[in-house]
């Protein structure tokens, strides 16, 4: 069972409505850092917090967060965090805190300027996205893998794989891909290692506690259930999305078999013919990849004896197969979804 609340308003939302001061889990969420790394900042150089509740826990203000932000946006840039320090700390000296008039609350530590665009230059194009989104946008950018790694895991516990990839890593990803295309050959390096820790972070994924007992006994899979065959289409080597689906299969225990990216035609067969699944889904993320045979290959293979012969049901994937026709086949939209489809087949 979860933590019962005090009340439900919004985590750092006061009675009045402005925000409250926020412990240093809630902190590092929202920017993308580790804890340790918030700690570290306040005993190397003295960027802390204002207040303490009771005398020991942090409790941060937004004139605290914003300070951070500072911090976080120059050392994203490359400046060295004693460097940092010091550059947010003076301009934080010249902001009067909210609702004084020139008047410091503590020396050194201001909010920074709010006309300043959130995240400085190399933030990403997010848009109107969740928190959790930003703090990792902000954790790929500085290139945090523990962040990263902490902060994928986290939204995935909280939320589940479904909403943790539609509303904060597929964004971010996308994100990262428009940085990285108006930018020559900058932040290709963030691409890559925000790609790298979400397929690690999908592997993580297990199932859910309760699994539905047609699909699972004692934790193991039916050697009677069919599982879903996964795979890209031969050329197609953008794998993430189809490894999201697999994670959320996994994640309802749903057995499945994963086999990546390329797969080849001839390779795809056989395993369709010797793994019987009750379906098989293609992704394709370009046209060039889709491929029309492809689909009468999958579609003609047929297994079980002479008079019960059988067949998977086919399914297609990704931008790939937009605008062609592909009769006897099933377009997926969405993870969402796409897991809805999937659990509704039958399964054996």
């Amino acid at each position: 069972m979860g933590r019962v609340e005090a009340d439900s308003r919004p985590e750092g939302l006061a009675e009045d409505g402005v925000t409250a001061a926020l412990s240093t889990g809630a902190v590092a969420r929202r920017l993308g850092v580790a804890p340790t790394t918030l700690r570290s900042w306040e005993r190397r150089y003295a960027i802390g917090p204002a207040t303490r509740e009771d005398g020991r826990h942090r409790r941060w203000t937004p004139e605290d967060i914003a300070l951070l932000e500072e911090m976080c946006r120059l050392t994203a840039q490359g400046v060295p965090p004693a460097e940092a320090a010091r550059a947010a700390m003076s301009v934080s000296a010249t902001v009067p805190r909210r609702g004084q008039s020139g008047e410091t609350g503590r020396p050194g530590r201001e909010a920074a300027s709010p006309t300043r665009a959130p995240g400085g230059p190399n933030a990403l194009p997010l848009g109107d996205v969740r928190q959790e989104c930003r703090g990792l946008a902000r954790a790929a950018v500085r290139l945090d893998a523990p962040a990263v790694d902490a902060l994928l895991d986290a939204v995935i516990a909280e939320h589940g794989l479904v909403t943790a990839w539609e509303d904060v890593i597929a964004p971010t990803l996308h994100a990262v891909g428009r940085k990285w295309a108006t930018s020559g050959e900058r932040y290709i390096e963030v691409e890559h290692l925000l790609s790298w820790h979400v397929s690690s972070a999908l592997r993580r994924v297990r199932p859910a506690r309760v699994r539905p007992a047609r699909v699972r006994e004692r934790g193991r899979e039916r050697a009677d259930v069919p599982p879903v065959v996964l795979a890209c289409v031969p050329g197609e080597q953008h794998s993430l999305p189809i490894e999201a689906l697999a994670a959320a299969l996994c994640e309802r225990g749903v057995p499945a078999r994963m086999f990546g990216a390329a797969l080849p035609a001839d390779a795809l067969h056989e395993a369709v013919r010797r793994l019987g699944p009750a379906a098989v889904v293609l992704w394709a993320q370009s046209r060039s990849t889709a491929d029309r045979s492809l689909v009468r290959i999958v579609s003609g293979v047929h297994w079980g004896v002479k008079g019960a012969r059988k067949r998977t049901s086919l399914l297609l994937a990704g931008p790939g197969w937009a605008g062609g026709a592909y009769p006897g086949t099933v377009r997926l939209h969405g993870l969402g979804s796409a897991v809805d489809v999937i659990m509704a087949l039958p399964r054996g």
